[in-house]
């Protein structure tokens, strides 16, 4: 039994038969995804094979296999096409997944302390700044 991937759009899905060439693709929220482009739509609806997201934390990042993912368009804020000649090049390190995670654990607790931090002294001072989580994200 076969994995089917279904994209509906009005207007005819755009294949690519260039299948080795590789492509980044940064989220709205942040993530970085890489994988292999099979198809894009008008409003820019893509599929990608063999994905992974990469998780960057300081000089290193690492890798989390995510397998075939469809992404809608209004999520999309960078497609590129990734040279893979220089991609071997990069000054960054590779660790393992375990690692990495465990990293952007700990920065994100440390961003969270500084917040508070900052919330505490400006309130201090009489000054609010409302929280982002009650802000509309439009």
């Amino acid at each position: 039994m076969g994995t089917y991937i279904f994209v509906l759009s009005i207007q005819p899905v755009f294949f690519f038969p260039a299948y080795q060439e590789k492509h980044l693709v940064l989220l709205r929220d942040g993530r970085t995804l890489i994988g292999f482009l099979r198809s894009i739509d008008q409003f820019a609806n893509l599929v990608l094979h063999q994905t992974v997201e990469r998780i960057h934390v300081g000089k290193k990042y690492g890798d989390i296999p995510r397998g075939i993912f469809v992404v809608r368009g209004e999520n999309v804020v960078l497609l590129g096409e990734i040279d893979l000649e220089k991609e071997s090049d990069t000054p960054l390190q590779q660790v393992s997944i375990e690692e990495i995670l465990e990293e952007q654990r700990v920065e994100q607790q440390t961003k969270l302390e500084a917040e508070k931090l900052k919330v505490q002294a400006l309130k201090d001072r009489g000054l609010s700044i409302p929280r982002a989580d009650t802000l509309d994200e439009y």
